[in-house]
């Protein structure tokens, strides 16, 4: 187990988490918020991108709440060269990157998104030491990013045709969570 928080439990993803994953991954309630409608996981491709070995630095965990296992987030450091990109010059700093979704769309809308992200930034804060925490949400997905600045996050840039999505580059905000901020 990663970390509990309320009825939260975040543990880190196993072998049998495959089918959930490709399950979240092919609806496309879910896809249109993460990977993309165009975009649906089977297994092969959860593999491929949630379990490749080559990235071990990306801790992924399932998020389960009330014993009920309703979605993914993780969590890894940020490396240099997308330092550089965002912005964050300061060597010294420790920045990490998070992503996260609530694959049981039953679940949206009742501020588990909000309690999650806080539990993960309380993680990563106070037991990984991190300086600051960083995600790059789709401009669009204003749920998401009103969920974030609930939890503290602040926007710091737009950064203009950032992510192919569903046949199109779109439009993200950087958004930060500095230790500073606690």
């Amino acid at each position: 187990m990663i970390f509990q928080q309320g009825s939260i439990v975040v543990r880190k993803l196993r072998d049998s988490d495959k089918t959930l994953l490709a399950k979240w991954l092919s609806n496309p309630t879910i896809l249109q918020y993460y990977e993309g409608r165009d975009n649906p996981h089977n297994i092969e491709l959860v593999t491929k991108h949630f379990f490749n070995v080559e990235d071990h630095y990306v801790t992924g965990c399932i998020v389960e709440y009330e014993g009920v296992e309703i979605g993914y987030i993780q969590y890894y450091p940020i490396e240099e060269e997308y330092k550089d990109k965002y912005g964050y010059n300061n060597r010294n700093e420790i920045v990490y990157g998070m992503d996260q979704f609530i694959g049981e769309s039953s679940y949206w809308n009742r501020g588990i998104g909000t309690e999650l992200v806080r539990g993960m930034v309380y993680y990563l804060i106070n037991e990984l030491k991190v300086d600051v925490i960083a995600m790059d949400p789709q401009a669009w997905n204003e749920r998401a990013v009103a969920c974030y600045e609930k939890c503290g996050f602040k926007k710091v840039k737009l950064m203009p045709k950032h992510e192919w999505h569903e046949g199109e580059y779109r439009d993200c905000w950087l958004v930060e969570y500095r230790r500073e901020n606690k």
